[in-house]
């Protein structure tokens, strides 16, 4: 595994052909693959299961918030305002902007003396598309509540908060926020990421361009924290008691996220990010899972998901027969007739 991010964009993507790990039937016939690189390790660092370029730098995108949460429990902010599970959960999250996500995010800001207007992380209409018609046939409009990312913003000035820094502009990379976050991503990882690609995400913060088999390490390292200092230990495993006992918080109602924290009652916290890229923390297992879907669709990343955690038998065949729908899911025309599956190759990569 590297001990260094490369410091080189170019190099970042593309040097070899990942395998193919997906493909997608018409009929009888596949009609599209995607590939994929992805990276299993424990929390020393070995890599136990890997496929493609699992050396590659990525940008971790939302498949990392919860690295991006460790201040929120270490600067002892969570203790101080009196988080709960839902909010530490929301804290991680993509959410759907539903009701419910908008009203913790809401009284959340109420509890730590912020308001909407707050967030840096701009608005957009809910994802979940009941949320999102019943909303406008209200007469309502967007706002930063229903971004996916407003209860990771929420979590953002509570630790400005908590630390005494002036909240604005807590989105730049120089601000004191941010550089305590790159601190974290940094022992999590095992690397010096002062070098590393960086860029913006969709919500404002900088993202930061780690190998995949790096990434894998850090979510091995909240599976099994027992080489990190005492308040780290804490951190990571709050933070998965939360995600576990909230897993609608983390994604939403229909959300690949939340159903498969919840069917396998926390055994497996898996976690999408934008462009393909997915994340899972293993914690009977010690293991973290990082993988890139190499042009960047979610439905492949998904699908590749699923076919490790069933390698790894944390998904076993009644559990894969109830989410059979999401873990190959079935194509229907516009008539509703099923003409197609997405599923894992034949001889996927292990």
């Amino acid at each position: 595994m590297s001990d260094q991010t490369k410091n080189n964009t170019s190099s970042s993507f593309g040097e070899q052909i990942s395998p193919v790990m997906v493909e997608v039937t018409r009929g009888n016939m596949v009609e599209s693959i995607h590939r994929a690189s992805y990276a299993v390790v424990d929390a020393d660092g070995k890599v136990v299961l890997s496929g493609g370029e699992y050396e590659r730098v990525t940008y971790g995108r939302s498949a990392i918030k919860c690295m991006q949460a460790l201040p929120l429990i270490e600067s002892g902010a969570a203790d101080a305002f009196n988080l709960t599970d839902a909010e530490i959960s929301i804290a991680c999250a993509s959410h759907d902007g539903q009701p419910q996500h908008v009203k913790t995010v809401q009284a959340w800001l109420d509890k730590i003396g912020f308001t909407a207007d707050d967030l840096e992380c701009g608005s957009h209409l809910p994802y979940h598309i009941p949320s999102m018609v019943e909303l406008l046939k209200s007469g309502g409009n967007e706002t930063t509540l229903h971004n996916n990312c407003s209860g990771k913003h929420a979590g953002f000035l509570t630790v400005c908060k908590q630390m005494g820094v002036d909240q604005k502009g807590y989105v730049k990379y120089e601000h004191p926020l941010q550089q305590r976050i790159l601190g974290a991503m940094e022992s999590m990882c095992g690397l010096d990421l002062g070098n590393a690609p960086r860029g913006l995400d969709g919500c404002g913060i900088p993202v930061i361009g780690a190998p995949l088999a790096n990434i894998a390490l850090a979510m091995a390292r909240f599976a099994d924290p027992s080489d990190q200092p005492e308040a780290r230990q804490e951190a990571c495993a709050r933070i998965i008691k939360a995600i576990a006992a909230e897993p609608f918080m983390i994604a939403g109602s229909d959300r690949f996220c939340t159903k498969i924290v919840e069917t396998t009652k926390g055994r497996a916290l898996i976690k999408t990010g934008a462009e393909g890229v997915y994340t899972g923390i293993i914690p009977e297992l010690g293991l973290g899972i990082a993988l890139k879907a190499d042009d960047g669709v979610t439905r492949s990343a998904e699908t590749v998901i699923g076919m490790i955690l069933k390698h790894l038998k944390i998904i076993d065949e009644a559990t894969a027969e109830k989410l059979k729908d999401i873990l190959e899911p079935p194509l229907f025309n516009r008539a509703g007739i099923q003409v197609g599956q997405i599923r894992g190759t034949q001889n996927f990569p292990f």
